[in-house]
């Protein structure tokens, strides 16, 4: 059990519901669903002190920006509090991490009159705090739903042009390039993070081109066919380093740091 914590305490410490585990560990097909229920269930006392104390307060907006705001500074404190640069963005990026596919869904999970507004105001507040981030606010069910597409976001809006399936040939292996390769060799966790952060914003925006689908076969042809190529014929980090160029291109030309 949770200890009994004030509003501001409560919510500070969501930040820290991975404990000592890897998130991206947590964040696997196998993981995800048991340890995301554990940590609401061990945090709804949080949620209903938030929701009562939102109902009688006089400024309902600024009681969650003063939640949302301390919530930030704690993030900040411990990205602060590290002494290395390194280990900075390792920790920035684990954070960014579980307010994504943690923090901000328990927020959502527990369906209040101030659940949304306090997710809303979390993230403007995080954004203000880590400018360079892009985090967005899903429910649960969509990340269960589709949080084991990470790092197949584009090619998922690729394969959508070309109507191919969830589980076509394409998607399945990428999906299994990054679960049995990527995220165990050096640095592979790190890069499916910082790919979490941006592709989105990526994709978002692509689709909003007037010739998105030509935008989208040009990414094939250049990008996407030579990665599979690539592991069919067992050259992983060649596919890794071919990926990561049309990430970093891509987010040169497409993506955009959206506000709220």
């Amino acid at each position: 059990m949770i200890e009994e914590l004030s509003e501001i305490e409560g919510i500070q410490k969501l930040l820290d519901c991975c404990g000592d585990d890897d998130v991206m560990q947590l964040f696997q097909k196998k993981t995800y669903t048991d340890a995301f229920e554990r940590m609401y269930q061990e945090r709804i006392s949080v949620f209903d002190a938030i929701e009562k104390a939102y109902h009688t307060a006089q400024d309902q907006e600024q009681y969650l920006t003063a939640l949302a705001e301390a919530l930030a500074a704690y993030a900040r404190e411990k990205v602060d509090a590290c002494s290395r640069k390194n280990k900075k963005e390792h920790l920035q990026m684990d954070l960014n991490m579980t307010m994504a596919v943690f923090v901000l869904p328990m927020v959502l999970e527990f369906h209040g009159d101030s659940s949304r507004p306090l997710a809303d105001a979390m993230t403007e507040a995080w954004k203000r705090s880590f400018p360079k981030t892009n985090l967005q606010a899903a429910d649960y069910r969509t990340i269960e739903g589709g949080f084991h597409k990470t790092w197949c976001y584009i090619t998922t809006a690729v394969c959508r042009t070309f109507d191919k399936p969830d589980d076509c040939y394409e998607l399945k292996t990428l999906r299994e390039y990054r679960d049995t390769y990527l995220v165990d060799s050096p640095g592979g966790r790190e890069l499916i993070e910082e790919y979490y952060d941006v592709a989105p914003s990526i994709v978002k925006h692509i689709d909003q081109q007037p010739d998105s689908g030509a935008v989208y076969y040009s990414i094939w042809e250049e990008w996407l066919a030579p990665c599979i190529s690539m592991i069919e014929a067992g050259q992983n980090e060649a596919c890794r380093e071919h990926y990561t160029a049309m990430v970093h291109t891509l987010q040169k030309k497409y993506f955009r740091n959206d506000p709220g």
